[in-house]
């Protein structure tokens, strides 16, 4: 018996819904997402706060997409050299870059010639961790307050030797910020990471640093460093005993360091989304909370996919302008 021209109408429609299936789909070669490892860029070195951070939540990232997250260390240049080659990545959703306000805000107004554009070279995920710094100095100096240390370093200008963890990175950001608005002027010794410039520190090498809460807490514990002032807007629970940059006389020397995961501009947008659903979920973890806020941080929840990019374009702005006020002039 013939088939009628509505049978096969009929048929062709079956047959195009069969297609459209995922199961169709995923038959026919569509490859899902991820199918291998992806890469997290670090652009600074092994065994560091930032290097523990990412390596924690890249292992609970690899936990919720099902393939590993492996670190990858690239320092330099205050966090640049990683960034660029994070940016120069291929846009396949297999590189993400731990971010920083150093070398997403602050290194735009430092460097002439810089091999990215913290805003048209990435796409921003998710916001990670907010801290601020503590000003702690080595015990044998003269001064055992801000303040007292503050009229010692007006008195001698260039007197005090404060050590930061390389240009453009968020201690030497914080020290450029406080100087401006303390009125000081301090002689700076960059290192290639805050391990050795506090190592110096402890020594006596140098007088004064700016660094992170996490790796100060146990020298400040047991006397090894005295804690002067925080750039919390208030009081940190970790360091409750010290007072703020308002507190001693300055308010618009508050400060906070943060940190993001970004993914090179131009991935396909399935593959974004996925990466910020998964990110967002890895900042809302309960263990991952206790990390940061153990290190005196607070988890950016807040600041996921779009809102997280107004947010890194805002402070590209602000810390330009902090830069140029200070006077520090772009190598």
């Amino acid at each position: 018996m013939p088939i009628g021209r509505r049978a096969l109408a009929l048929g062709g429609l079956a047959l195009a819904g069969q297609a459209l299936r995922p199961g169709r789909a995923a038959a026919q070669g569509t490859t899902p997402y991820p199918s291998r490892p992806i890469t997290w860029i670090v652009p600074f070195n092994a065994a560091g706060v930032t290097d523990s951070t990412s390596r924690l939540a890249a292992r609970k990232l690899g936990g919720r997409l099902g393939q590993p997250v492996v670190i990858e260390n690239r320092p330099g240049a205050g966090g640049t050299l990683g960034t660029e080659y994070a940016a120069r990545a291929a846009p396949d959703g297999y590189t993400v870059l731990y971010g920083t306000n150093a070398a997403m805000a602050g290194a735009p107004a430092l460097y002439r010639r810089l091999g990215y554009h913290p805003v048209r070279s990435f796409t921003p995920l998710q916001g990670l961790f907010e801290s601020s710094n503590v000003l702690v100095a080595n015990p044998s100096r003269p001064y055992r307050t801000a303040e007292e240390f503050i009229r010692f370093a007006r008195a001698k200008p260039g007197r005090v030797n404060l050590a930061h963890a390389g240009v453009g990175t968020s201690t030497h950001l914080t020290a450029v910020l406080f100087e401006s608005i303390a009125g000081i002027e301090m002689t700076h010794v960059a290192y290639t990471g805050a391990a050795p410039a506090l190592t110096d520190l402890l020594a006596g090498n140098v007088d004064v640093m700016f660094d992170y809460v996490a790796t100060t807490r146990d020298a400040i514990a047991d006397g090894r460093m005295r804690p002067l002032a925080v750039t919390a807007r208030a009081r940190i629970p970790a360091l409750p005993d010290v007072p703020t940059v308002a507190e001693v006389g300055l308010p618009d020397a508050w400060s906070s360091t943060w940190s993001g995961l970004f993914m090179p501009a131009g991935a396909p947008a399935p593959m974004v989304e996925r990466l910020t659903a998964a990110a967002a979920s890895v900042i809302r973890d309960p263990e991952m909370r206790a990390f940061g806020e153990g290190n005196g941080s607070r988890p950016m929840e807040e600041l996921s996919g779009e809102a997280f990019g107004r947010f890194v374009a805002a402070e590209m702005e602000r810390w330009g302008e902090i830069v140029r006020r200070s006077g520090a002039q772009p190598l």
